[in-house]
């Protein structure tokens, strides 16, 4: 569940522009204006042998960066086609944009190590997480194999909890009466699920109805992003104190030591005390990141921030790509029926468990489509170069450069994914294997599959990265948003509110990042039985 840092950035902005839009409009205002001294970097330009979209000139680029500094995507098709798959560069407020688009480089980049292409430093460089929060969590990453091995491996057991939550969160959330209409704010209404759902299998009861708690987790994600913006306007030598007085970083990791700090101590007396002999311990990624704990980071303190840190990379990117999905099962109804009738026949004869969320082909086709269209990341991979490195194609990048790879452009890529793809449908990931009825064949009919699992990851499915840093948490995170839309599905009708005449609401875009609507409502009515 490695967050990108591009995607989390819009959101902050989005986030920052609702709450207080003065204090926003001076900040970006005043981002511009410095990020104007900054292309004095373009003088002196070591990537001058990379091709580059847009003008040559200082100037020039400049007033393209400037143009295109609220929407990268045209930039980055334009060079993925004029470039053939080449690598190229885009010029930004803050320098330059190098690119990355061929299969060959992608899997380079995928397989390098972080001594050469860093993952975390590209991260840090954008969220300056060393101040934000603190370079224990930055440079140690314990988490990455509890998420990979033990969340994993335990989500058949905690089913049951993540489908009680998931029905406990909505019924508390929305707020039903009777058979009547009510207007929900999609994107709040999501967060606070997955932030629930996802904090069941974190931190478990009560905490996870903790409104304290659950509100400090959907925060964080923000503010960490709002004090990274905040941070770069300052001379770097300022960056602690910046971090400390001007941003809310300090607080938010306090503020969880508070909450969750008396727990965490009960839990390493009594693993102190009874060992292996604990049979009611926890089975939660709490205790799993207490196990795997050492030194330094056994501390109640270090403990609760690593929490935060798991929350800051799941629930942005899950709330977004539920809040897409809801909004698709809302202006598409004629597909409804479908997907409602896969889910109920599944459901009733499977129950409501992993293995009954793996046969929702129809489901998980629809969630795929959504996340090929609105994805958060129109670039992805980031990584930043820790030498100079030379990659196979000849393309010299020197060190410091911060590379991307073109994934938007990869899934709305004809020759990949099939006819029309900038137009949803929601089939096109399934295949058909055996006779249909309307072969003529007598005998049992075939069956849908779906072609490529949403969990996937390979050069022509991004989602979820590629390479060493493909997300870890990807199979936590699409059970949970298959279980939480075939809960949808069954129990609520859900349509666009009036006033929308049909329309889905449009997503945001702000440079090479893109996020579901964040004030559309959408109405929601019980189901009758």
């Amino acid at each position: 569940m490695d967050a990108e840092p591009i995607s989390v950035h819009l959101l902050a902005i989005l986030s920052w522009a609702s709450e207080e839009p003065l204090r926003a409009g001076g900040i970006v205002g005043l981002t511009v204006v410095l990020g104007y001294a900054l292309t004095r970097a373009f003088k002196s330009d070591p990537l001058s042998h990379i091709p580059i979209v847009g003008p040559k000139s200082y100037v020039g680029s400049y007033i393209y960066a400037l143009k295109h500094a609220v929407r990268m995507q045209p930039a980055i098709r334009e060079g993925y086609l004029k470039y053939g798959g080449r690598p190229f560069r885009i010029p930004t407020l803050y320098g330059w944009q190098v690119v990355l688009a061929s299969p060959d480089l992608l899997k380079e980049v995928g397989r390098a190590p972080d001594d050469s292409l860093s993952f975390f430093e590209a991260a840090n460089q954008d969220f300056k997480l060393e101040h934000t929060m603190a370079h224990r969590s930055h440079h140690t990453h314990l988490h990455v194999p509890v998420i990979q091995n033990r969340l994993t491996r335990n989500l058949a057991r905690l089913f049951t909890d993540i489908r009680e939550e998931i029905v406990a969160a909505f019924n508390d959330g929305l707020g039903l009466q009777g058979n009547d209409w009510k207007a929900i704010p999609a994107h709040d209404m999501a967060a606070n699920v997955v932030a629930r759902t996802s904090n069941r299998v974190f931190v478990g009861l009560p905490y996870c109805r903790d409104p304290e708690y659950i509100d400090l987790c959907i925060r964080f994600t923000l503010d960490i992003a709002k004090a990274a913006i905040t941070i770069k306007l300052f001379p770097k030598i300022l960056s602690p104190l910046v971090a400390r007085y001007l941003t809310n970083a300090h607080n938010n990791l306090q503020h969880a030591h508070k909450l969750l700090g008396p727990m965490i101590e009960e839990r390493l007396r009594l693993e102190a005390e009874l060992g292996d002999e604990w049979t009611e311990k926890p089975n939660d990624l709490l205790s799993w990141c207490i196990d795997e704990s050492k030194g330094i980071e056994r501390t109640p303190y270090e403990i609760a921030r690593r929490i935060l840190v798991i929350n800051f990379a799941a629930i942005h990117t899950s709330s977004n790509n539920f809040c897409q999905a809801l909004f698709n099962i809302a202006a598409y109804p004629s597909y409804v029926p479908a997907l409602r009738e896969e889910v109920s026949r599944i459901v009733t004869a499977e129950g409501w468990t992993k293995a009954a969320m793996g046969k929702m082909v129809k489901l998980e086709s629809f969630l795929a489509e959504t996340m090929r269209l609105e994805g958060l990341n129109i670039l992805t991979m980031q990584r930043k170069a820790m030498h100079d490195i030379t990659l196979s194609d000849g393309t010299f990048v020197p060190v410091g450069t911060v590379v991307a790879v073109a994934a938007d452009v990869r899934h709305l890529d004809p020759a990949l994914h099939g006819d029309e793809p900038e137009t949803f449908d929601p089939w096109r990931f399934l295949k058909h294997d055996g006779p249909s009825p309307a072969d003529g064949v007598e005998g049992e009919e075939g069956e849908d599959k779906v072609q490529n699992r949403v969990v996937s990851v390979n050069e022509d499915w991004l989602v979820f990265g590629y390479g060493r840093h493909a997300c870890p948490g990807r199979f936590f995170v699409v059970n949970e948003l298959k279980a939480m839309l075939a809960h949808v599905l069954v129990t609520y009708d859900v349509k666009l509110m009036d006033d929308a005449r049909g329309e889905r609401p449009a997503s945001f875009v702000l440079g090479a990042s893109r996020a579901a609507n964040q004030t559309a409502k959408v109405m929601f009515r019980k189901r009758a039985d």
